[in-house]
């Protein structure tokens, strides 16, 4: 048995302490909005938050998390679309496919929680490890200059 901090939430799930945290996420818990992409940490769209800092849940083993660790799904952030980095997604019309997005917001968020007013550079950076198939990064990173006030 494995205890987990989500969302605000406490979490006991039976699972193999190897199970990567997307899958008891999707398939334990219910929480679809993170998403598969690659398996491997390498396109960004299982992005979750544990500890304020963004991770790959495909490839973090639950048995290497703690209850007092504090993970974030994107299902955390707002309950209705109203956190102003899914606001500035909407409004700089920022999904095409919209299937990385919700990693997408999540490394966004990370970087606006320690960064209020980041640089192109800054963006990219922070974003570098997220893949958007459609080519959406133009749109991303005018949403987060306007999530972060500073829209260019």
């Amino acid at each position: 048995m494995t205890t987990l901090r989500i969302n605000g939430q406490t979490h006991t799930v039976d699972v193999p302490e190897d199970t990567p945290l997307l899958w008891v996420l999707r398939e334990t818990l219910g929480m679809t909005g993170t998403k598969f992409g690659c398996g491997m940490a390498l396109c960004g769209a299982c992005t979750v938050h544990l500890d304020g800092e963004a991770v790959r849940s495909c490839i973090l083993a639950v048995g290497g998390l703690t209850e007092d660790m504090e993970i974030r799904t994107i299902e955390g952030l707002s309950d209705d679309g109203s956190h102003p980095v899914q606001q500035a997604w909407i409004e700089e019309q920022v999904p095409q496919c919209g299937y990385c997005q919700s990693g997408q917001i999540m490394s966004a968020v990370a970087l606006l929680e320690k960064n209020g007013n980041p640089s192109d550079s800054d963006i990219d950076a922070a974003m570098a490890g997220n893949i958007c198939r459609c080519g959406t990064y133009q749109r991303i990173r005018r949403a987060i200059h306007k999530a972060s006030g500073g829209a260019r």
